[in-house]
């Protein structure tokens, strides 16, 4: 029941209406975790890198890299081998954030283009030790005219790699499990969604709708929730690993992250079409500080269970939270 709990508090209305593409996708969450905590020898990358074009100065939004983050420094504590994975628009930044890691992971860059993304597959499909799963956290995914699309319409072609072809492609047989993490309908994974949820509850969803699948779907108010979120599933579901998982997960980890993401990356927010998006220590239009008290309500959640005790949610889970 805790794993539920930990859904519903991530899956909270911030923008937009996403109740009933988490109520669709319910379960996910669960189910990831225990796919990468039980299979031995597991190595997990993860996709991330939002590019927004119009920003001052061009550069990826904040939303994924923090999610990113505290996955792989979980991951990396438990011995868990991580991969990074982005592409040139997006590198400044989640090199920036990758660097504040407690531990070392890989990290792989690729140019804007289709056969760099090749290239790349077939390497890590091929590695000493392979990935086994792959997960996608804030990571735009081709919308219904086979172009990834920003949240109001834009065409960010020639500023994304195809990485979503590290996740389906008809002429491949991918090797690895696969996660999505979104928030907003055209991120990698949300095509498992019933084309009409997406159409009718999210603004230009019929264009921006993601086509790209994963095998597992975890829907955030916030996509790095939904990084949050997994990170304390797999707690949850390995305790022995517990500690180590979540020796990070903490606000003073988690505000050296974003810093390093927006004052050395770039990093981005408030990417509205009538203002520029700017290096600010906000995610989703929602200050560090909220974020810092959602991340405390999660981890005395998951502690209280680890520890034996009863978990509520309270109406933090429920809440909607408006634009500032």
């Amino acid at each position: 029941m805790t794993i539920k709990a930990i859904e519903e508090i991530i899956g909270r209305t911030v923008r937009r209406d996403i109740s009933r593409m988490v109520s669709f996708a319910q379960g996910g969450l669960e189910r990831a975790a225990r796919s990468i905590m039980s299979t031995p020898n597991a190595h997990v990358g993860i996709v991330t890198g939002f590019f927004i074009r119009n920003a001052v100065p061009p550069s990826p939004e904040t939303d994924g890299l923090g999610g990113m983050a505290h996955m792989a420094a979980g991951l990396a504590n438990a011995g868990i081998p991580v991969t990074v994975i982005s592409d040139a628009p997006c590198a400044k930044a989640v090199w920036a954030i990758s660097n504040e890691l407690p531990k070392s992971v890989a990290l792989e860059i690729t140019a804007v283009n289709t056969d760099s993304v090749v290239t790349l597959r077939e390497r890590l499909a091929a590695g000493v030790q392979p990935i086994t799963h792959l997960i996608a956290i804030e990571r735009v995914s081709p919308g219904s005219d086979g172009k990834p699309h920003r949240e109001y319409g834009a065409d960010m072609t020639d500023d994304t790699a195809p990485l979503h072809l590290l996740f389906n492609d008809p002429a491949w047989d991918r090797p690895w499990v696969t996660i999505g993490i979104g928030d907003g309908g055209n991120e990698i994974g949300m095509s498992v969604l019933p084309c009409d949820i997406i159409r009718d509850d999210i603004p230009n969803g019929p264009l921006i709708a993601a086509t790209t699948p994963t095998d597992h779907l975890i829907v955030a108010g916030v996509s790095n929730w939904g990084g949050w979120g997994l990170l304390l599933a797999m707690a949850l579901v390995e305790p022995t690993l517990s500690g180590s998982l979540l020796a990070d997960f903490h606000p003073e980890k988690d505000r050296a992250f974003l810093t390093a993401a927006v004052e050395v990356g770039q990093a981005v927010d408030d990417s509205r079409v009538d203002k520029p998006a700017r290096p600010v220590m906000s995610v989703d239009r929602l200050p560090w500080e909220t974020h810092a008290s959602l991340l405390m309500h999660l981890r005395g959640v998951t502690e209280a269970y680890l520890e034996g005790g009863s978990p509520v949610v309270d109406d933090i889970a429920s809440s909607t939270l408006s634009n500032r």
